[in-house]
């Protein structure tokens, strides 16, 4: 079976090949940022075409910003670079994972309110209590 009149689909799947298929959501694909020291996630950003090859070419993660409509390299301005060590493709091809050395002191654009100190994580927020979300389904 072929999808998009392009690629079979079962080699996109599982095939070894990277085949980043952009098109299938509209031309950014998500980008998930994991720390390769820790294992901590970082952050969610978004890649397009540009986006990749610019993090291929210089080693540093560079995402697609949606709502400046520019390509951007985490750190530029603030000094929180993060150095690509690996890049690794979902089983759909439409999504990627990059492994990162933070190079600064934290990957998130917000602050700590006690010291002003960049946030290790975008992910600083926890629900005080799963059973809040409701049910499932």
């Amino acid at each position: 079976m072929r999808q998009n009149g392009e690629t079979p689909v079962n080699q996109r799947e599982e095939g070894t090949t990277p085949m980043i298929d952009f098109a299938k959501r509209g031309g950014t694909i998500p980008v998930v940022v994991q720390s390769v020291v820790d294992a901590t996630v970082l952050m969610l950003g978004y890649a397009n075409a540009a986006a990749l090859e610019k993090s291929l070419a210089t080693g540093y993660a560079t995402f697609w910003s949606t709502s400046r409509n520019e390509l951007w390299t985490k750190g530029e301005t603030s000094g929180d670079l993060l150095r690509v060590e690996e890049i690794r493709v979902d089983c759909d091809q439409d999504a990627l994972l990059y492994r990162v050395t933070p190079l600064g002191a934290g990957a998130c654009h917000t602050r700590e309110p006690n010291d002003g100190a960049a946030r290790k994580s975008c992910f600083y927020r926890a629900f005080d209590g799963i059973e809040r979300l409701g049910p499932v389904g």
